[in-house]
């Protein structure tokens, strides 16, 4: 079974804010792209990628000498072939963002012909339910404190508030939003806290997260996120190993071969990497072992779709150690693309879909609504 062609379906109108300039996030702006690829024998795979529909259109160019006629069936292999042969073109940016979509929908691919989930193509299941944190952001408003209620509701039991002005205006400030969300949510619900530091000039160092660390631990944080410039390699090292709060990160690294200093020399506790830009499932599969192998605990990075979320519950479904994965909420661009709404247990877990591939069913009309009318590629199986 061979590769025919790649399509692309632009999602607009609904990129969540945090993190983005005002000027990036008008109706016709695009910041995540669903990427199908289709085969000579009409199966059809789903993946997405964390950038626009303009970068990975190019890259996508860049790569037909390499991905029209390979094989679409060994998605490694296939998608290796890709890293290798665009060293010089973009590696690390654009070009891996989109080749990151492309192994995703070939293992979508992959476990619709075999009929396996894709977790246990990648080695076995460990686990088959996980609990999802709600990602939201913070403010001092009380629109927090009423999302917290809304996801309690839903039957969230655990939730990551960040960004917004933590970090940005005072200690203070600080203190108060993450005092009113521990009173919110109460004692026995997990609560992270995402500073954001990969956020546009990001003005703190070492100290202040260290200072902000010991903040966090009054409340019983579970892990402090991003609380200093990502590529702060030596900041993160003295801080991940002074404070009592866990420290994650690297969420904005592609490819394994960025993630090994990290793992290797435990410059974090929890490692982060998003599935639609670090290379797909094949190198998030490979960091979440290495990961395991020095300690660190995988929590996938899911602040894009629900393609993105259901790649994220196969891989935590086949790592060795996982306790979360992220639940960006609310989010028109998983919940709307989703056909049936994922249930959670009264205990707060999801059921990791057991079906072919993604093993989640797509809803037509949500693809329209922000894709500008287009849809998906009927698939023979």
């Amino acid at each position: 079974m061979k590769i025919k062609d790649i399509r692309l379906l632009p999602l607009y109108g609904a990129t969540p804010d945090g993190g983005w300039d005002e000027k990036l996030l008008k109706d016709e702006t695009n910041l995540h792209t669903l990427v199908e690829v289709i085969t000579d024998q009409g199966v059809t795979g789903l993946g997405s990628v964390f950038t626009s529909e303009t970068l990975v259109r190019g890259a996508v160019e860049v790569l037909k000498p390499f991905l029209i006629g390979a094989s679409a069936l060994d998605p490694t292999a296939t998608t290796e072939q890709l890293h290798q042969q665009s060293f010089w073109q973009g590696r690390g940016g654009a070009i891996t963002h989109a080749i990151s979509g492309i192994d995703i929908a070939l293992w979508d691919i992959l476990g619709k012909v075999t009929r396996q989930p894709i977790s246990r193509l990648l080695g076995g299941r460990y686990r088959e339910t996980i609990k999802p944190y709600a990602s939201l952001l913070m403010d001092d408003s009380g629109c927090m404190i009423r999302e917290l209620e809304a996801g309690l509701e839903r039957g969230f039991r655990a939730f990551k508030i960040g960004w917004g002005p933590f970090g940005r205006i005072d200690g203070k400030m600080d203190h108060r939003i993450v005092a009113s969300a521990r009173a919110t949510v109460g004692d026995e619900v997990e609560l992270m806290v995402d500073a954001g530091g990969s956020d546009a000039f990001w003005p703190h160092g070492y100290k202040w997260a260290l200072n902000t660390s010991r903040m966090l631990a009054e409340f019983n944080v579970c892990w402090f996120e991003e609380p200093l410039r990502p590529d702060d390699f030596d900041g993160y090292k003295r801080l991940t190993a002074q404070s009592t709060v866990p420290i994650a990160g690297c969420e904005v690294l592609t490819r394994r071969q960025s993630f090994l200093p990290w793992i290797e020399q435990q410059a974090i506790d929890y490692v982060q990497p998003d599935v639609t830009k670090v290379g797909g499932i094949s190198e998030e599969h490979r960091i979440a072992d290495l990961a395991d192998d020095h300690s660190v605990l995988f929590v996938p990075h899911g602040w894009n779709t629900a393609v993105g979320l259901a790649a994220d519950l196969q891989l935590v479904a086949a790592a060795r150690q996982a306790r979360w994965v992220e639940y960006l909420t609310p989010a028109h661009y998983i919940d709307d693309l989703l056909l049936e709404p994922i249930a959670m247990s009264p205990s707060g877990e999801l059921s990791i879909p057991c079906g072919p591939g993604l093993g989640m069913k797509w809803n037509p009309e949500g693809i329209a609504r922000h894709t500008g009318g287009l849809e998906l590629t009927p698939s023979v199986i």
